[in-house]
């Protein structure tokens, strides 16, 4: 199956070799290219992408804003590209429902297998700042924590497992592993929990755990 990506970025020569990238890889096809935020929304309306590779900080409308109306559309996925490790830009674009981040120094292979997880529906944090973002950013005293905490407690002893998981980053199939039952058996369970939470994706449940203390042990 190929991928179908819109890469959304300001700077004309990174976007160029985002593109390059892509366009070099079997499976992939640049369907689109945006230079600001309000054309990265239009296009992905108007091209539905399997995958939206996101800069966080661009001109017109921030990578923030145009991810959530690019999710709350449901025109794709979005995966957010930023410079810095502990950026709130991105924080808050995962809060929109992006499926994930990355940094921009990221090697060529990993940001193509990135792709490739959010194009399946699973999300994809940078390893080496998942937990320091969520613990620089996730705030115990929120106003919303007792509405959130109320509809964790709704959740089936399962679920609250799966949830758990999430919340350690794990993927479908280490989950499946780490809770023996069936892969397609832990996709339900991912469905149900964040249709159950009123979450856009598995990164918000993620952060959702984490906030909450439910973290699955290593």
């Amino acid at each position: 199956m190929t991928i179908r990506v819109l890469v959304a970025e300001d700077q004309g020569a990174v976007r160029a070799a985002l593109v390059m990238i892509l366009r070099s890889e079997p499976g992939f096809e640049v369907v689109g290219e945006a230079g600001d935020g309000e054309q990265a929304v239009r296009l992905a309306a108007e091209l539905r992408p399997d995958v939206v590779l996101m800069d966080v900080q661009m001109p017109r409308l921030d990578g923030v804003s145009a991810t959530r109306q690019v999710v709350a559309a449901g025109s794709a996925q979005v995966l957010v590209l930023t410079t810095f490790d502990h950026d709130e830009y991105v924080y808050g674009a995962l809060r929109a429902g992006a499926a994930g981040f990355l940094l921009k120094d990221v090697e060529a292979d990993t940001l193509i297998e990135a792709i490739r997880t959010v194009a399946r529906g699973e999300g994809m944090l940078a390893p080496s700042v998942t937990r320091r973002l969520i613990s620089t950013f996730a705030r115990p005293d929120r106003p919303d924590q007792p509405r959130a905490r109320a509809a964790v407690d709704g959740l089936t002893p399962r679920e609250r497992e799966v949830l758990a998981c999430l919340g350690a980053g794990l993927s479908n199939s280490r989950i499946a592993q780490r809770l023996e039952m069936a892969e397609a058996t832990t996709k339900t369970h991912v469905s149900r929990i964040l249709a159950k939470l009123e979450l856009r994706s598995r990164v918000q449940a993620a952060i959702l755990a984490q906030d909450l203390g439910l973290v699955a042990p290593d």
